[in-house]
């Protein structure tokens, strides 16, 4: 897709009003434009225990299952974020094997069919820092995953990456921070802060002043694409999430039912 974007064709969803499920907004912010918030709340951590563990065969069925959509983020006319199947650094492995794979500093992303992506910070010996149901844990690699197959994912954002060194002490520096304390909507977003230290990555980084700077493409089958646009990098966070938690085939139903109703054309690139 290129560092820029070439004669993108904006299809957007009617631009309605949303709230933050967590009650965070105020009246001043104004309406959001896009569809963050309105499908789901980012519930992205599973209850302790719902995952156990399961063999080789198992796994390769679910893996099976779990279907994403290509997709690239630009702010402006910047690729900022790119995930494409056809890369090898999408490939996942059973969390004992990812332990061979990882080193301090290093973005995991935990995956699996109709979950949220759980994101964690590898700090060495084994371990992760994460945000897991509303507070920043230590944990060891294998029970962060929760069984579910995990990558690295160091490259799908293109900001510059904070030194390893700092990266693990943004994440130890973090440890114990719980509910009002914390200034992450998802374990995402907390794993992205540690590695890049951008406050974008941050509830309430960004002023929402009505402009829409930050753009998800979407990449359907057939070349075809579809583009929403978002006050900020943490809305469209959200909306990508959701996007993978419901899985390809959905999303692709949904914005064929959403250009059918409202007499749309999905652009070909």
């Amino acid at each position: 897709m290129g560092n820029q974007v070439d004669k993108l064709s904006h299809l957007s969803y009617a631009e309605v009003p949303t709230t933050d499920p967590n009650g965070l907004d105020t009246e001043e912010d104004g309406p959001r434009i896009g569809v963050s918030y309105i499908f789901a709340t980012d519930d992205d951590e599973l209850d302790d225990g719902h995952h156990q563990h399961v063999d080789a065969s198992q796994q390769t069925e679910e893996e099976k299952h779990y279907s994403e959509l290509d997709c690239a983020v630009y702010h402006r006319d910047e690729c900022v974020y790119e995930k494409s199947g056809s890369t090898a650094e999408l490939e996942t492995f059973s969390p004992e094997n990812l332990l061979n794979k990882c080193k301090p500093g290093d973005l995991l992303e935990f995956v699996s069919a109709g979950q949220f992506p759980h994101w964690a910070v590898y700090v060495g010996d084994f371990q992760v820092v994460h945000l897991h149901r509303a507070e920043v844990k230590n944990s060891f690699l294998t029970d962060a995953s929760q069984g579910r197959r995990g990558r690295v994912v160091n490259e799908l954002y293109k900001f510059k990456a904070l030194c390893p060194d700092m990266v693990v002490q943004n994440a130890m520096e973090q440890v114990g921070a719980k509910d009002r304390e914390l200034s992450w909507r998802n374990s995402e977003c907390f794993a992205a802060w540690c590695k890049f230290g951008k406050r974008e990555f941050k509830m309430g980084g960004e002023i929402r002043i009505g402009k829409q700077p930050y753009r998800l493409k979407l990449c359907l089958p057939e070349k075809r694409f579809h583009v929403l646009e978002f006050q900020s990098l943490e809305d469209l966070i959200m909306e990508k999430r959701r996007n993978d938690q419901i899985g390809k085939t959905a999303v692709i139903q949904e914005l064929a039912h959403h250009l059918s109703n409202s007499g749309s054309e999905t652009t070909v690139h």
